[in-house]
């Protein structure tokens, strides 16, 4: 009857650790089947190793890239307050000094600093922001008062201190009033 030959799975592995010792072929393939496990591992933690460094390297790259686009940023932020007061001191002469002709070489050399100062912030990706007239963006505006006006709610209407960028990042932010209900 079927019934009576019941099996135990549980003493097949006893079975085969008897049988090995006698039956060289399957030691042998057991032993084989655990190197290439191993293989197989170490594969994995060879590709493993491989993609981390390939991070670290792009990371590092990375940084340096950083490093070197960026380096400069505190001295450029300093020399903004130098442009600003140079803009505000070429706003300030009134137009009969420079048409006098003894002032007309210190204008003319004021105004040639200042062009040099922007060509050189251009040349190093500081770039001065345009506000008036776009919607404040906290991101790249400070806004420091509401002013009433036509314009929508949120519209940069004033510039106090203009905001620069350096390549990709904010420099400074722009300080400008903006237009409330009126």
């Amino acid at each position: 009857m079927i019934e009576d030959e019941k099996i135990d799975i549980t003493s097949g592995v006893d079975v085969r650790e008897e049988t090995a010792a006698e039956a060289p072929e399957v030691a042998q393939h057991d032993a084989t089947a655990k190197l290439a496990e191993e293989l197989a591992e170490a594969k994995s933690a060879l590709l493993y190793a491989h993609a981390e460094a390939q991070n670290m390297r792009r990371r590092a790259e990375k940084e340096a890239a950083d490093a070197r686009a960026y380096a400069a940023t505190a001295f450029a932020r300093d020399l903004l307050s130098v442009a600003d007061n140079l803009a505000r001191g070429l706003e300030a002469i009134p137009a009969e000094l420079r048409a006098d002709e003894k002032m007309k070489g210190l204008v003319a050399g004021l105004d040639a600093t200042g062009r040099e100062m922007e060509a050189v912030f251009q040349r190093h990706g500081i770039k001065k922001m345009t506000t008036i007239g776009e919607k404040l963006d906290p991101n790249f505006h400070q806004a420091m008062f509401e002013i009433p006006s036509d314009q929508p709610v949120g519209t940069v209407v004033q510039e106090m201190q203009s905001g620069y960028m350096i390549k990709d990042r904010l420099l400074r932010p722009a300080l400008v009033g903006v237009a409330k209900a009126g």
